[in-house]
This record gives C-alpha cells, structure tokens and sequence, in this order.
C-alpha cells in the first residue's frame, strides 16, 4: 500500500495519524522541545499575552504555557499509554479465560458487567475520592473502566472463535488449553482488540484531564492539561489564552487517537474495507 493510495481511501486517518505522531514526538522530546523550565515562577509575567519570546503567552504565576504544554503531554501520554497496556492485558486475560472455561465464566462476567454498569468517569472519581490524587491513582482509576471493556470484548471474541474447525482440531490431537488460546485464538481476534485499545486511549486522556480539572488527578504543580484549564478559568476573560492553547491541545490529541482509531477499525474490518 503506498502512500498514494493511502492518502486517498484513508485521509481522515492519515490526519489522525499525523497529529497522533506530532504528539508522541512532543511528549517524548519535552526536554528538548521545551523552551523554559515549566515550573518557573516569574510573577512579572503573569499573564501575559502570546509573543515572540513568550509563543503562548504565560499563566497568572508567570509559568511559559508552551512549556507547560509541552510537559502536559508527556503527563498524557504516561497515564493514557501504562493505563491501557495494563488494562489490555489484565483484561485480555480475564476474558479469555472465562470464554475458554465456563467454570470462571459466570463469576468473571457478572464483575464484569458490575463494573460497567457505572459510567467510566464515575467510576474513577469513586477510584480517586478513595485513594487520593496523584499519577499512579489515576492510572489506576483509567483501569477500573478500561480492564472490563476489554474483558468484555475478549469474552465474546473467544466465544465466536471456540467452535471454529481449526480451534477443534487443536483440542483434539491434545494441545494444552494455555497453548491454543495463545497460539490459535488470540492471533485471530487480536485486531479488535487493538482497534479497542487505540479507542481507549483517548478516553484515558480525557478521564486523566477530567479529574484534574475537578482537582482529583494529578497534583500541582505537575503540567497536565485539565490541571491548566481549571488554573486558567478565574482568568479567562482577562487572558483568554491561558485556557485556549491547553484546551485545544487536548481536543486536537483526543481528535487525532479517534481518527485513527476509526481507521484501523475500517482498515481491520474486511467488510468495511470493501464497502
């Protein structure tokens, strides 16, 4: 597939694409990329406009937004990225294994479905009210809502797959359970899986932003967007910007993960990929 045609079947995903690589560059290069340091007070600039020295202008302590930002995205990328691995594979395993043996199956499930009954930001506020805020409490409160997604997909993915001829050959010439789960099941259901997992990660960055916003995420004077959007709303009228940059930084990342997730999707999908 060249870039060609790429470009002209997949264009919404190729601009996800791009703004999903921008922001991994941006967050795993924080250190070179920022032109200040992001926790540097300097009470003569507060608040000022966007200019040549200053490109985003500075907060009410003075602290450079771009840096801010900058840093912001790394905050993102460490909680959004360690939330769904775990998640994905706590939760892989969880569903396989009650799809596989219907021993585990009704006790795994109806956690399962426990878990989801409660909206996914509900949940984490539950999460983060009871143990506090901080980075790893919120991965941790990310996980409460992503593991079930993906046990719960996993489980009906391994359902359709069970009775296929190639899983019955395998159980009859005695190979171990662990061994065709890893080796003929999984390969063949891990598309929508992925697919699942790219979905979620914008979710994790909208949740990590949410519940710093609310002051329950992460702890100042750490960078991360919803932290600088709750700093910025008592100055909103006064210096707009203080809010804008981290605000449209957050949508413009969130935009990026949906279309390419979108993407995948179509392009994994045989039968979206036909019509």
């Amino acid at each position: 597939m060249n870039l060609k045609y790429f470009l002209r079947n997949y264009p919404t995903t190729f601009l996800g694409a791009v703004i999903v690589l921008v922001f991994l560059v941006t967050a795993l290069g924080a250190e070179h990329l920022a032109p200040y340091d992001p926790n540097w007070v300097t009470p003569r600039h507060s608040v000022r406009p966007p200019d040549s020295e200053y490109i985003f202008g500075a907060d009410h302590n003075g602290r450079d937004i771009l840096s801010r930002v900058i840093y912001g995205a790394r905050i993102s990328l460490l909680i959004s990225m360690t939330s769904v691995t775990v998640g994905l594979i706590v939760g892989v395993s969880l569903g396989a294994l009650a799809g596989w043996n219907s021993k585990y199956e009704l006790v795994i499930m109806r956690l399962v479905d426990m878990m989801l009954s409660f909206p996914g930001l509900i949940t984490a506020l539950a999460i983060v009210a009871i143990l506090g805020s901080g980075i790893e409490n919120v991965i941790a409160a990310n996980m409460a809502y992503q593991i079930p997604m993906f046990a719960r997909l996993t489980h009906g993915l391994v359902l359709s797959t069970r009775p296929n001829t190639y899983v019955m050959a395998a159980r009859s010439v005695g190979l171990s359970d662990f061994y065709i789960l890893l080796r003929h099941i999984m390969p063949n259901i891990l598309g929508p899986i992925v697919v699942q997992g790219s979905l979620l990660i914008p979710d994790a960055i909208m949740t990590t932003s949410a519940l710093s916003f609310l002051g329950l995420g992460v702890s100042p004077p750490t960078a991360e967007w919803g932290g600088m959007l709750q700093d910025g709303i008592k100055w909103f009228r006064l210096a707009p910007h203080v809010m804008l940059f981290p605000g449209g930084c957050l949508m413009l990342t969130v935009l990026g993960f949906n279309l390419l997730g979108d993407g995948l999707r179509q392009w994994l999908d045989p039968q979206l990929r036909i019509n």
